[in-house]
């Protein structure tokens, strides 16, 4: 009766009837669906999955030679398309919802082996190299001229003296580079 049923319906269906297209959908939905979720795709690849094997029959619905088999055909393209995620999804990389993992302990030692050497590098340059760099550390958003006249030497003199002070901080930070 239902191989009957469904050569009527695909018949149909191919004819343009929305409503044969509507009755085969309902009346296959929870076995199509029920193929996606046995391959414990989450709810949402499983409805691409059912999207994506209702596209198939209605783009093979005139290839369908035995109607009587179109529950195996749904079943079989069910199953291709739930293995075809599930490969997708594989291949993709988790993201990370929360921010970057916590640093190791040797992350957090190498850090602070890096500040201190800075800090004693920094401590080590003339009172003027500490201004000079403090302040266009520290202030990015002040213009040469007001730099230069909160330290009161002149405009043309102050790119040339950060060039000298990083230079020497450098020298003191990466001994190896001299030379």
């Amino acid at each position: 009766m239902r191989d009957q049923l469904n050569a009527e319906l695909l018949a149909m269906a191919r004819a343009g009837d929305a409503g044969a297209w509507r009755r085969i959908v309902r009346g296959y939905e929870r076995l199509v669906w029920g193929v996606a979720r046995a391959h414990r795709l989450a709810p949402e690849d499983a409805s691409d999955v059912c999207q994506a094997t209702w596209l198939a029959l209605a783009q093979h619905l005139f290839r369908i030679r035995e109607p009587e088999k179109l529950s195996a055909w749904l079943v079989i393209t069910a199953r291709h398309e739930s293995v075809r995620v599930l490969a997708l999804r594989g291949r993709q990389e988790p993201v990370d919802l929360w921010g970057p993992p916590d640093p190791t302990p040797e992350d957090v030692a190498l850090d602070n082996d890096r500040a201190r050497a800075l800090w004693a590098a920094y401590s080590s340059l003339t009172d003027r190299c500490r201004q000079v760099l403090r302040l266009v550390a520290h202030a990015p958003e002040l213009s040469y001229a007001e730099v230069s006249s909160a330290l009161g030497v002149p405009t043309g003199s102050l790119g040339p003296m950060r060039s000298r002070c990083l230079a020497t901080l450098r020298r003191r930070l990466v001994p190896e580079l001299v030379g």
